[in-house]
């Protein structure tokens, strides 16, 4: 039914000035969602669920590559946790008690800086690289490094491994692997387009 004095086309459909009035845009929403400011900025560095609009599939795939790396890292500290109680050992308890704070910060932040890097937040998607792309993954490699480099060879790997090598391992091995990948998915040519754009839009913004 029409409403009374709307505006109406020749196919009967109301006016476009009606349409576009209550039907905005996609283009609309996201300029309504980068002029909200700090806030709407921080709510979305939290949401984990569907990219908001624009965020290319690349940047997408290294965001959740990332968040798996994090979890592989999550399940790494509570197996080791769990084996530290089951062996029962008290020496250096509060050690412990400390580094698992430690990780729980870490991976935090990290979480925090992943979504960020999500948002095309160029120091983001830096500190990723530094941090977890390469710090991070000295840290997976040091362990085996040393301990070949101390003499040893991959053959003695297995008959010296005991039941905590064997979970440990592939957790290791996919953790590695999600940090590659998303380094490799997060510098690909459509990520570098989506970081150079959202940082002319943001100079844009604050202009």
């Amino acid at each position: 039914m029409r409403q009374p004095g709307a505006k109406t086309e020749p196919d009967g459909r109301v006016g476009r000035e009606v349409r576009e009035h209550y039907s905005p845009s996609r283009k609309g929403f996201e300029d309504m969602a980068r002029d909200s400011g700090t806030t709407a900025t921080g709510a979305a560095a939290f949401k984990l669920g569907s990219p908001p609009p624009g965020v290319p599939k690349e940047v997408q795939a290294s965001f959740l590559l990332w968040l798996s790396a994090v979890a592989a890292g999550v399940i790494e500290t509570i197996i080791r946790v769990i084996n530290s109680l089951i062996v029962g050992s008290t020496s250096g308890g509060e050690a412990d008690l400390i580094g698992v704070a430690i990780r729980v910060i870490v991976y935090t932040v990290a979480v925090y800086i992943i979504a960020q890097m999500r948002l095309g937040k160029r120091w983001a998607r830096l500190t990723l690289a530094v941090l977890l792309g390469g710090i991070g993954t000295l840290s997976l490699v040091i362990d085996p490094i040393s301990w070949l480099a101390g003499g040893n060879s991959l053959g003695e790997v297995f008959p010296q491994a005991d039941l905590l090598f064997f979970i440990i391992a592939p957790i290791r091995a996919v953790h590695l692997a999600a940090v590659i990948a998303a380094l490799v998915f997060m510098f690909l040519p459509a990520a570098n387009k989506y970081f150079r754009a959202t940082r002319s839009a943001m100079r844009r913004t604050s202009g």
